[in-house]
């Protein structure tokens, strides 16, 4: 392995919840209630329920090679050749995550904050952040996760209790007024994006101190991150409405421009930004992290550190052409995005395991 590390399984369960928080706070509201209407409670659930499975699955493809990250996994299970290709497409969709990420961040902080400031500025002032924390390596950024933790709590717990005087629970029927179809199409992107995208952590498996517990700490992010999202899904229908909810490009951001206490404590939006930052820089930096590490061990580096700064610019430069408006770029990442991360969140892990218990079978019964 490019890194001789070991991170605790209670830093690996802090990154996983990060992980699965994510930019979904910000965006997932408004992309299933779309779809599910009042119901998106209902396809949080689902969302969760179908996660923890896929996370079960993940780690037993973890437990394969427990010593491998999934791109030397990827090259024993299919060879040489193949595994290549294949090992090059999981990195391909990592990047791309990366990048796609990058963009919903400039586009955020341009939009609602810093409308005269330059997206792109936003976007290699982030990237270069975001170098500098992987260079540090995983430990630190698994330290950090630490860190930022607390205050994502706290600025949730701030924001679901001052909200709450202004929850009507009469927005929350009638409860499957259009059957159970739409309710399974707003699930899709509450599975997708919070949950599939956790494949990734396949690649740090081996740098966990504790590779019993790993399933454990993985089950527990999972659910603490997804109820998280239930939360503040939940609120926004209560507080916004399905129909304001759908058509917000930021719900959540909306939700905390409505908190007021007695005209003194208002503005709150500030702090759930910073919520939402911390989370995507979570996210980006170890996505990126992922992408530098798997690629050095393809092609055979002895670090990944090298790497970092030529891939940062190409990150920077492409970031911008991704799509041609934020517009686009939301229709994308809402309607394509999700069957992208069930691909590789779902179909890849699935096709390991088959591949390796038929491999196994076949070994055995020609010994």
């Amino acid at each position: 392995m490019p890194e001789n590390v070991k991170i605790s399984i209670r830093q690996f369960t802090v990154l996983v919840m990060l992980i699965t928080i994510g930019d979904s706070i910000l965006v997932l509201p408004s992309i299933a209630a779309f779809e599910a209407k009042q119901d998106v409670w209902i396809s949080g659930l689902i969302g969760l329920a179908v996660g923890l499975l896929a996370v079960y699955i993940f780690s037993m493809v973890g437990k394969l090679y427990p010593h491998l990250t999934l791109v030397q996994s990827i090259q024993e299970i299919f060879g040489k050749w193949f595994g290549t290709f294949v090992s090059l497409m999981f990195l391909f969709y990592t990047f791309l995550s990366v990048v796609a990420h990058t963009r919903e961040t400039g586009d955020f902080v341009t939009s609602v904050m810093m409308q005269e400031t330059p997206t792109q500025a936003i976007q290699i002032l982030f990237v270069c952040i975001v170098i500098m924390a992987v260079r540090l390596g995983l430990e630190v950024i698994a330290r950090t996760g630490e860190i930022f933790l607390p205050w994502i709590i706290f600025f949730f717990l701030i924001l679901v209790i001052l909200l709450s005087p202004q929850a009507e629970f009469e927005k929350l029927q009638p409860i499957l007024e259009n059957g159970i179809k739409p309710v399974l199409h707003g699930s899709l992107s509450c599975i997708a994006f919070p949950f599939m995208e956790l494949v990734v952590f396949l690649m740090i498996f081996p740098y966990v101190n504790q590779p019993q517990q790993i399933r454990k700490g993985f089950l527990q992010g999972v659910l603490l991150g997804g109820i998280v999202l239930i939360i503040i899904i939940t609120v926004s229908i209560l507080v916004l409405g399905p129909d304001h909810t759908a058509r917000s490009m930021y719900p959540t951001y909306s939700l905390a421009r409505r908190v007021t206490v007695g005209r003194f404590f208002e503005r709150v939006e500030a702090m759930l930004a910073l919520m939402w930052t911390l989370t995507i820089f979570m996210k980006v930096t170890l996505y990126f992290y992922i992408f530098n590490l798997g690629l050095a061990q393809l092609l055979k580096l002895k670090g990944y550190r090298m790497l970092t700064l030529p891939v940062g610019l190409l990150l920077i430069v492409l970031t911008p052409v991704i799509s041609p408006s934020i517009t686009y770029f939301n229709k994308v990442i809402s309607k394509y995005w999700p069957y992208f991360d069930l691909t590789y969140g779902l179909l890849l892990p699935l096709l390991l395991l088959a591949v390796y218990f038929v491999r196994t079978k076949f070994k055995r019964s020609t010994n």
